[in-house]
């Protein structure tokens, strides 16, 4: 079929109206304005999701040339061809819809809009390239996956989301293997040796992490791999070359064993004043310069913590609770890598802080052990957002104030429902372009506990008025007779 994308919804939901038909059709990976060419593939619960054949007329909206040589077919982006403006009122509307839908009949909060990256490209200080082929047999190839594709990888020698010493880095690398006629890992028949590569680079710091990634099925000599890239004459300098083994079934970029084939198996960043250490695995925002307004932004959104003790869950490497530290009583992070709860304490002893404390378990089950009660807690979980098991714990806290940072906005408006259901109230929020180019997009919200219990999300529901005491009476309750 064909038709004209009318709008997309996050992340990449385009909706198609066909002559005649009062439901729209779902096709990905368009841009607005775009007349294109469409297969029905499924109708899932009345909804038909199509998949997208051709553009076969470009958008309004697309006012500029592609800046990489393997758009629009890679996946890694969707909307350079749009202006950064237009990109950033398309997503400010997209966070809008999920937010509204979200919160409760009858209530409201104030959208603050959505703050832009200070960088649009190079921005990215992690990516991960995987070794392919673009097409079944074909040659070597290194970079990211075709858009819509699980197998084809197109050679990202000229991305324009990374800084050019990882393309120069990634383009050494695959010229050696090619050269070496050095086979790639087979996802289906699991046999073969280049899986993927990992790239990690400070941007203030300039330092480079250089981690290749393969099976254990072949053994080869690497030291003249690490001879050429120290040769590359790059803006920044490798700190470290890593060896990474990995014998995984699934295709995750993960560390059975690290070996050190050059200098060390971390490289440093700055962000807002602080030095943080970065391991190979350890969670960091890709956006350096992005996050330093993300973080501004929960510093603004927490308000005086003076006195205060933060919970800080979901922690990564620490960098939040270290940035509200300084203005803090105590800051307790808690993280499930335990790589990146090592140098979050590192962090920490290097920038000087003696208030904060990283516990390295899983936050369902740290909450449990942890003897101390927070004054304000801040979320920042993974994409998936919050476990439910994990969620009523966190709540059952009371604090008055909840910061939810999430990459994830539908992820959000579905923890939306459990946390609004405990007496709580979304007060404000704000999109953050971290991920400029790509369907994603951060959101901070501010989330404050008004006394209200609100039994479903309905406009029929019961919603009493609770004090604090009568709310925690409750649920009592409900968890004794196993209603919760």
């Amino acid at each position: 079929m064909e038709g004209v994308i009318e709008r997309v919804d996050f992340p990449n939901k385009g909706y198609v109206y066909v002559d005649g038909e009062e439901v729209p059709v779902i096709v990905k990976n368009g841009i607005p304005g775009q007349k294109v060419r469409f297969l029905i593939n499924k109708i899932r619960k009345g909804q038909p999701e199509g998949r997208l054949l051709e553009v076969l007329e470009s958008s309004p909206m697309e006012t500029r040339d592609p800046v990489c040589s393997i758009f629009p077919a890679c996946g890694g982006c969707m909307y350079q061809t749009m202006s950064y403006e237009d990109q950033l009122e398309m997503k400010k509307d997209q966070i809008q819809r999920i937010l509204d839908e979200a919160v409760l009949p009858g209530r409201t909060y104030t959208y603050e809009g959505i703050k832009r990256s200070p960088k649009e490209f190079g921005y990215r200080n992690k990516m991960e390239f995987s070794f392919g082929d673009d097409h079944k047999d074909g040659p070597l190839t290194l970079g990211l996956h075709k858009k819509g594709s699980t197998y084809d990888v197109l050679t990202a020698s000229d991305c324009k989301l990374v800084h050019s010493d990882m393309n120069q880095i990634l383009i050494c690398i695959l010229e050696y293997f090619t050269e070496k006629k050095v086979g790639y890992y087979h996802k289906i028949q699991h046999e073969g040796y280049l899986r993927h590569l990992l790239l990690r680079r400070g941007d203030t710091t300039g330092e480079v992490l250089v981690s290749l990634v393969t099976s254990t099925q072949e053994e080869h000599d690497l030291s003249e791999l690490v001879e050429r890239l120290l040769k590359l004459e790059l803006e920044g300098t490798i700190v470290g070359i890593l060896h990474i083994f990995n014998d995984s079934l699934s295709d995750v970029v993960q560390s059975d064993e690290t070996k050190i084939l050059y200098g060390q198996d971390f490289f440093y960043e700055d962000l807002l004043g602080l030095k943080f250490k970065i391991t190979p695995f350890s969670f960091f925002q890709p956006n350096s310069r992005a996050a330093e307004v993300l973080y501004e932004t929960v510093r603004e959104y927490i308000g005086d913590i003076k006195d205060m003790t933060v919970f800080d869950l979901f922690s990564g490497t620490g960098t939040i609770a270290q940035i509200l530290a300084p203005v803090a009583k105590e800051v307790i992070g808690v993280e499930i890598v335990e790589e990146a709860v090592e140098a979050a304490r590192e962090n920490a002893a290097r920038n000087g802080l003696s208030n904060c404390k990283f516990i390295a378990d899983d936050v369902f089950k740290a909450l449990d052990e942890i003897e101390e009660k927070p004054d304000v807690i801040v979320l920042d979980p993974p994409r998936d957002g919050i476990h439910p098991k994990a969620l009523p714990k966190i709540l059952d806290y009371g604090v008055d104030h909840i910061v939810y940072i999430s990459c994830k906005a539908t992820s959000l408006a579905r923890d939306l429902e459990t946390i609004q259901g405990r007496g709580y109230r979304l007060e404000k929020a704000v999109a953050v372009d971290q991920f400029c180019e790509t369907v994603h997009c951060e959101v901070v919200t501010l989330l404050t506990r008004n006394g209200e219990f609100n039994l479903a999300k309905s406009d029929n529901a019961r919603q009493p008025q609770c004090t604090p005491e009568k709310e925690d009476a409750i649920m009592q309750a409900f968890r004794h007779f196993g209603i919760i």
